[in-house]
């Protein structure tokens, strides 16, 4: 595969990318010959970038409208609130086969340009995903309601894994002391990476390896975010959304709110989405270059941005192309044309706010299985039949 004139975020001038199987093969600012039976894509004033990676999600909670109305002074006093006050939502989503909620999570992820999404709570279900799903790592809820905790922090059949926890996520001087709690009871002296973070200080950032950012999640429930213009001093920042149960479906509009809060400078934001979520998790598709994993977006340019503003201005609607490991996932209708030798029999026809859409998967199916246990199920996304 090759993708002809497209702008990489930190140039101004087009180049061609070479793609065999799952790979990068190389980038080149001037035409690539010899390549006469690979498919070739074309485009127009576009942006090429890696796929997002969104390093805290529950996938299986991403059917649920967000749950609050006021606001909290920790997730526990959260947790208990929902469970008394939206017993009737809880019970109808939770209606809905856990597969099919995972299922939707991570188209949710997928249709925004996530090629890379780190699950957080139980190994997935769903064998079959369209983007990386990440789970190389132990997974502890939080100290507040991981039963057993201590132990299993200190679990010595799996001092190789990371250890992700939520940690901190309050406004109290609890939340503060839960992490000294953690970092006391690290007698393994474990890779930690805290999720929210909300509470820490710059001395505590020092013990994490990094910190998860989800500050829209952080805004709704407790109106305030983690001081991450001073941790990102101590420890690597990465991004994440949580699930629709505290924020939008929409990852770019929580990278628009953390724009907004001028914590990380655009280059900084920009690296908690790809270079850094790379280097905590270990994978290669966070740079467009020779030898990477071919996990790319592509979205058209609005009103004449270039580079890091063209990026930051990107919303779903605008994105023309989502390859995962060279796969094409997702594309544009304008792209039909150019696809008329694929084999796009296992694709399905959907709408963002209007925008045609070619996506891989029975995505209408998906939704109708949904709403034959859940029928008042609300998607951002429309469908011929539905």
């Amino acid at each position: 595969m090759v993708l002809n004139n497209v702008t990489l975020v930190d140039s101004n001038d087009p180049v061609n990318v070479q793609i065999s199987r799952d790979k990068i093969v190389g980038v080149f600012d001037t035409p690539i010959k010899n390549q006469v039976d690979a498919l070739q894509l074309t485009f127009d004033d576009a942006l090429i970038f890696p796929g997002l990676v969104n390093s805290h999600d529950h996938l299986d909670f991403n059917l649920f409208p967000q749950l609050g109305n006021k606001i909290y002074s920790s997730y526990t006093e959260w947790g208990k609130y929902i469970h008394e006050n939206y017993k009737e939502e809880i019970a109808k989503v939770l209606k809905v086969p856990i597969e099919l909620r995972e299922q939707w999570g991570i188209i949710k992820n997928m249709i925004c340009g996530v090629t890379t999404v780190v699950n957080h709570g139980e190994r997935l279900k769903t064998r079959d995903t369209l983007i990386n799903v990440y789970e190389q790592y132990y997974c502890l809820h939080s100290v507040q309601f991981e039963k057993k905790w201590k132990l299993k922090l200190n679990n010595p059949l799996k001092t190789k894994l990371p250890v992700v926890i939520h940690i901190g996520e309050g406004r109290d001087k609890a939340a503060y002391k839960e992490i000294d709690q953690l970092i006391y009871w690290n007698l393994l002296h474990k890779t930690l990476v805290g999720i929210h973070a909300v509470a820490m200080s710059d001395e505590q950032a020092k013990k994490f390896t990094a910190v998860v950012w989800c500050p829209q999640s952080n805004y709704f429930l407790l109106d305030k975010t983690a001081r991450i213009k001073q941790l990102k001093n101590y420890t690597p920042i990465l991004f994440g959304t949580d699930s629709t149960l505290t924020g939008n479906w929409d990852i770019w509009d929580h990278i628009s709110l953390a724009r907004k809060t001028e914590m990380l400078t655009d280059a900084e934001l920009y690296k908690s989405l790809n270079i850094n979520a790379s280097a905590i998790w270990n994978t290669s598709g966070s740079e467009i270059k020779k030898n990477n994993d071919a996990d790319i977006v592509i979205t058209t340019k609005k009103d004449n941005h270039n580079g890091l503003d063209a990026f930051f201005s990107t919303e779903p609607k605008d994105i023309l192309l989502v390859l995962h490991k060279g796969n094409i996932r997702m594309f544009d209708a304008t792209l039909y044309a150019q696809l008329t030798q694929t084999d796009l029999s296992g694709f399905s026809k959907i709408y963002i706010e209007g925008v045609c859409k070619f996506i891989d998967g029975d995505i209408p199916l998906l939704i109708k299985n949904i709403r034959k246990f859940y029928p008042e199920a609300n998607f951002p996304v429309t469908t011929d039949e539905c």
